[in-house]
């Protein structure tokens, strides 16, 4: 599962505001084996952690490259899985690599969603000339991809801003971060996202999660209902901030716990220049 909050503005006011602040969680079994965020290796133009689980290797959940594309993807809970469904974590890889714009690579994936379990895809073309695009698709809710208008949007395990407790507890901590990002220090800003990223506060009750994940969330439910999810064996195991300012530079920070133990983190940050 996974959760993202992110708000766009391709035409800022301010030349002290941010185009794109993006905050999100990965939330994966920590004995499931992955790679930490840096650029590929038969591909020095993308940068994103990576899925190395046999079968989905090289699929990710959050990537973007210097030529301004970025792809995120949620799980949509379901209390069953098909397991010979397509891995979800190409999606994102297929399209970081690509040559189509985001629209209409989420319409090709509209005509596939069948072949995978519940997902969710962002997809974005950040361009410092012709201004950023943010496209959004889930397979389990209307047949066409949308454009997004720009603005803030939280993105959990159920459709675009489906109001889960969880996610609009944690979508107005990241807003109240967001509206002092101009006046922050940048490192102060990733601070504070981190913070709204790592809230174990469980919201419950919450009927809606509970009536879509039905017996298979009731176990983990009061760890679930979290911003943070902190099981004994699953829970949140990547923080990502990605900050596009206006003049195209990113700012992508990664913590990524290390070695299954919770207690063990790694923050690594990377800088570029869009080339779009």
């Amino acid at each position: 599962m996974c959760i993202i909050f992110f708000k766009f503005d391709p035409r800022p006011v301010s030349k002290n505001a941010y185009r794109l602040i993006l905050a999100a969680n990965r939330d994966e079994f920590y004995n499931r084996p992955s790679k930490l965020a840096d650029f590929w290796g038969n591909n020095s133009e993308i940068l994103s952690g990576l899925d190395m689980e046999e079968g989905k290797a090289g699929g990710t959940w959050l990537g973007i490259s210097t030529g301004g594309k970025l792809g995120a993807l949620t799980n949509y809970l379901q209390p069953r899985q098909e397991p010979d469904a397509r891995g979800r974590g190409e999606l994102v890889s297929h399209f970081l690599t690509s040559d189509m714009d985001s629209l209409s690579y989420l319409k090709k994936v509209s005509t596939e969603g069948h072949l995978y379990n519940g997902f969710n895809i962002i997809a974005a073309d950040l361009s410092t000339s012709k201004g950023d695009v943010v496209c959004y698709y889930g397979n389990r809710g209307e047949p066409e991809p949308i454009v997004l208008t720009p603005g803030t949007y939280g993105l959990s395990n159920a459709l675009l801003e489906t109001p889960w407790k969880k996610l609009c507890f944690g979508k107005q901590l990241f807003m109240e971060a967001v509206e002092q990002s101009e006046a922050l220090p940048k490192d102060v800003l990733v601070t504070q996202l981190l913070d709204v990223l790592n809230n174990e506060e469980a919201q419950l009750p919450d009927p809606a999660i509970e009536d879509q994940g039905q017996e298979y969330v009731q176990p983990i439910l009061n760890k679930y209902a979290a911003v943070c999810v902190r099981c004994a064996t699953y829970g949140t195991r990547t923080n990502t901030i990605i900050l596009v300012d206006t003049n195209g530079h990113v700012t992508f920070t990664e913590r990524s716990m290390l070695d299954k133990d919770t207690s063990r983190w790694e923050t690594n940050t990377y800088e570029f220049t869009l080339q779009s």
